[in-house]
This record gives C-alpha cells, structure tokens and sequence, in this order.
C-alpha cells in the first residue's frame, strides 16, 4: 500500500479532453483525491472530433452512462462507418465498415476465397458481405446481436455528436461527483526547485491552484507539457502534409445517414457528420496546394444544405509530443498530439490515454518506469494510427500534386511491410495491440485498391468448401437482416431523440 497517494489533480482545460478525463477520474478515484479542473470560456474547442470508432461505447459503460440518454443529449446519431469518395481515382468509392465482413465460413479467411471468386469473374465487392455496408446503404440501423451464430453479430457501431455538448454532458456528470471547475485563463506555471516538477499553476484573476498531478488538455497550445516543461514534438507532416482545415455545419436537406463520408478534393478531403438537429463539415487540406480562401470555397461549394455560420479555419502539425507523460504532467488530447481526423481516432487517443493513467495511476513519488511503459504505449499507438492514416494518401492513382506527392514518398518502414505483404498474398499482418486490426486494414486496402497478386493456396486444396455458394448464401443472409431493421430515423425516433434546438 502506498504511503504518498496522490492529493490533488489539477485538469488544465475544458472541451472534449477535459472533460472526459474529469470524468473518467472521479468515477474511478471515488472521492479519494481532489480534482480541480480549470478551464476559459474565452476560449473555445476544436469541435471536430465529432465522429467516433466503436471502443467509444466501453468508456461511457464504464462511467455508467445511458446509451440513449447519451445521445438524446448530444444530438447524437449512430456511424456503421465511413464512406469514402474518389480517395484512390475519380469515381471510385468504398465502405470501411464496422464489425467484420460477414462469418467466416472455413478455416481459410473469407477474404481469399472472395479473392478466387474475383479472379474467376465473380464482380461483387467486398464491402457487400458487410452487414455494416448492407445497412448504411439502406439507411438502417439496430443494435448487433449476440448469438456469433447470427450474421447480426457481425455488426458494429460507433456514434456521431455534438463535442461541445459531450463536454457540457461529461462536466454535469464529473460536477455531481465531485470535480471543482475554477474559471480563468493560465498566465503562469510554477516548476519546483531541484526536480522542475509542475508545483502550481496560476489564473489571471491571481488564483494559485497547487497540485501533484497535473493533466493538460489545454488543446494545441499545450501549455504545461510543452509551455512550461519544453518536451519537445515528433512532426510528421513529412508523411501527412494537411496542415489546416475549415470546418461549419450546414442545415439537414433529408434524414441522417448512418456514416460518415470523407470526400478526396484536389488539395484534401472533406468530411460529412451527419447529427439530429445538423450536419457536420469540414476541409482538410495542404496550404502548400491551396490557399485558405480556396479551400473555404470547395467546402461551401460542397455543402447539402444551408450553411449555419462563417466557416472556422484551424491550423494544425500533424504529429505527436515526444512524451505524453512528462514529470508530473500527462498531456491529453490534443496537447499530446494530433492526427488528422480521416479515421474519426481524436476522441479514442483521449480515451486511451486515460486508460493507460489509470492502469499506470502514479503516488506521490512517480515512478520513472510507470511514466517511461506510458510513453511507450503512447508512441506505439499515435505510429500504428499513422501508419494507417497514411496508407489512404499513399495508395492513391489521382494526378493532382498533392496526391503524386504523397503517392509517390518514402513511407514509414511499418507500413510498407504490411503493403508487401497483403500485396504478395493477401496476408493481413496487424498486431495484436493496434487499433486498426485486420478488417480494418482489409476493408481500406481493398478500397484504395491494393490488389493481392495471389489468393491463399489452400482455397484451391480444399474442394470440399463450396465457396462460391458460401458467398451467394451470406449475401442473401444479410439482404434478408437488413431488410428486418429498423430505418436508422425510427430508430433514433423510439429510442433516442433529442429535444428541438
């Protein structure tokens, strides 16, 4: 048992971040420590991280949260995945869906038995034996059964919703448990003698808040973790060159769609959220192709709707700080880095972040080697993310300069392993640990049409397994699910619908 238990936690910065970590915190620490949050509300968030992958639900259980009343209050809508529009040439798009393509059928994977079925002349894509794809396309939804039996477990989901009022849900929720919120801007960070340890932070009205652990989501500034403590950062705009984006909702021309669609422009990519009262949207692009009036004009020239509101411009380093857990502080959010939202990851690096606190929770004395597995863990996460964020810009045919550009580099080391290998013969090589598991990478290197040169060989050994009827069946097997769901409106209609803005 610890002599020195942590005492005081000092949250530096509101938002998504902020909050969720609030959160997170006082449902696990139950009262033993105090926990203070400071936050401006001069200061105003990102707001783009409001498309989310699956794991999201496993934080909000953890905290006990009601996935209805969750949603209800964020405007939410529920994301099978992402489609993605004219990302490897002009005209040609895909679905990286959620859940796994259909059951599997035999002990050789069921991609390599519709590898064979292509080669043969049978022209159905991959995505159609994703019960995901299935529903989107028909703009349903239900939750996933259990039964793994069932093509309906093959199913998974995510959420889209508004971020500022997932931080104001998360701030009712940290507040009843516990957490002080102190309003004010940080004008000072006092290091300690000797070890330069965070002692105290100091407010522009002159309040001194002290603490022994301090979390900064203050955003990009990263004002304890790179302000005060210089920790240093990884950029990687070498492999990921968008560096800015604009972003601003627009009016609902029809129902919200079950997915998020990202769109490849000239410069970049737009992305489409689609909520209950709005749609989400926004430009990512590379400055050194475009300038920023252009971009802000292919978004609105982009738009379904009605734009509500001028368009927000953001200016970002793709990348990561080179610790996340430096001395006494623990940087979350995006003040630990950034990845550009293409695969909705902004909001699961928070909630892994305050994962890996958790379960490497410091005292007083913090331990070198809890701080030193924190970054470790860190790093292989935000690399493996990357990789598969670049893997979109990398296999791509379009002949605009930014994409021969990023088609044309020297790609992470990783990467290009996994490349090679699906490339030699369809073999999908992802760890255990990463996030991005072989579906995953399955669905986006088809879809950017990295094309295997061979199919497993014992497709061709094992006679026995009518593949082709196999395929026929699980096709007819997820029409015959689809068309028993719910439409994705009644849905959210019996179960989830937000008040009226």
């Amino acid at each position: 048992m610890t002599e020195r238990p942590i005492r005081r936690i000092v949250i530096v910065g509101g938002g998504t971040a902020g909050w969720m970590t609030a959160a997170a915190l006082a449902n696990a620490l139950q009262g033993s420590c105090r926990i203070d949050l400071v936050e401006s509300g001069e200061i105003g968030s990102i707001g783009v991280g409001e498309a989310t992958i699956p794991p999201i639900k496993y934080f909000n259980r953890t905290l006990g949260i009601d996935e209805n009343a969750f949603l209800a209050a964020t405007q939410g809508t529920f994301k099978l995945g992402i489609e993605f529009v004219d990302w490897s040439r002009y005209g040609q798009r895909y679905f990286h869906p959620f859940g796994q393509f259909g059951t599997e059928f035999d002990a050789v994977p069921l991609h390599h038995y519709w590898l064979r079925e292509r080669e043969r002349g049978d022209d159905k894509p991959l995505q159609d034996y994703a019960l995901a794809w299935a529903a989107a396309r028909a703009g349903k939804f239900d939750l996933p059964v259990a039964d793994r039996r069932q093509v309906q477990s093959s199913l998974d989901y995510a959420y889209h919703f508004d971020a500022s009022l997932y931080a104001r849900f998360l701030r009712q929720y940290a507040e009843q448990r516990g957490v002080r919120r102190t309003e004010g801007k940080l004008v000072d960070v006092a290091l300690r003698a000797g070890d330069g340890f965070i002692q105290s932070v100091t407010l522009d009205g002159g309040t001194v808040i002290e603490g022994d652990l301090f979390i900064d989501c203050s955003g990009f500034r990263g004002l304890l973790i790179e302000g005060a403590l210089e920790t240093g950062y990884d950029d990687w705009t070498h492999w990921l060159p968008c560096d800015r984006a604009v972003a601003v909702a627009c009016a609902h021309r029809k129902e919200a769609t079950p997915y998020t669609r990202s769109t490849a422009h000239a410069a970049g990519w737009q992305w489409r959220i689609p909520l209950q009262h709005r749609m989400g949207n926004g430009h990512v692009y590379c400055s050194q192709f475009i300038s920023d009036d252009e971009a802000a004009a292919t978004l609105l020239g982009n738009l379904e709707g009605e734009p509500l509101g001028s368009p927000r411009q953001l200016r970002f380093t793709t990348g990561r700080r080179k610790q996340s857990w430096n001395r006494n502080c623990v940087a979350i959010g995006l003040s630990a880095g950034f990845m550009e939202p293409l695969e909705s990851t902004s909001i699961h690096l928070i909630q892994t972040a305050i994962t890996r606190l958790l379960a490497l929770f410091p005292d007083r004395d913090f331990d070198p080697f809890a701080a030193r597995e924190f970054n470790r863990l860190t790093q292989t996460e935000y690399e493996r993310i990357r990789d598969f964020v670049i893997l979109h810009y990398h296999a791509v045919q379009r002949e605009e300069p930014l994409w021969r550009q990023t088609a044309t580099m020297a790609i992470p080391d990783t990467l290009q392993y996994k490349i090679e290998q699906f490339r030699s013969g369809g073999r999908l090589v992802a760890e255990s640990m990463e996030l991005f598991q072989n579906s995953n990478w399955l669905a986006v290197l088809v879809g950017q049409e990295v094309w295997p040169q061979r199919h497993h060989p014992l497709t061709d050994m094992r006679s026995q397994v009518d593949a082709a009827g196999r395929l026929r069946g699980l096709r007819r097997v997820i029409e015959e699910a689809v068309h028993h769901m719910p439409t994705h409106q009644q849905y959210i209609d019996r179960h989830c619908r937000a008040a009226p803005v």
